[in-house]
């Protein structure tokens, strides 16, 4: 089980971090990823990051502003969202796999067998 937090209202600028804990079932996350869905849009990739923390990948679109990270020791890892923007509003979700993706995988939704529940972020202008 997945389950992240973190999510809330903020004004444009401003900084959130988000987490996500994974517990219950033990399973392999060699990949954490990040994706989010704005109303009326498709959910789309934000960031992953490997086990061990080696290999990174960011969408463009927040490429300098958001940092992903991970804790193994605690199964836990967060995504650091700074200089938000109104267009980064939405339901943002955290998901794992036990594949090994390369950099362009890691941004395929289809390629994660686990998914947290969703924490909405909303950036005012």
């Amino acid at each position: 089980q997945l389950q992240a937090c973190g999510g809330g209202l903020v004004q444009a600028g401003d900084s959130l971090r988000l987490s996500c804990a994974a517990s219950g079932r033990t399973f392999s996350t060699n990949v954490m990823g990040w994706f989010r869905q704005a109303p009326g849009k498709e959910r789309e990739f934000v960031a992953a990051i490997n086990w061990g923390g080696g290999s990174a990948s960011y969408a463009d679109s927040v490429k300098g502003r958001f940092t992903v990270s991970r804790n193994d020791a605690f199964n836990t890892y967060y995504l650091q969202m700074n200089s938000l923007k109104p267009e980064d509003t939405a339901v943002y979700y955290c998901a794992a796999t036990s594949s090994r993706l390369s950099a362009q995988a890691m941004g395929e939704l289809s390629r994660y067998d686990y998914w947290g529940q969703g924490t909405k972020v909303t950036v005012s202008s």
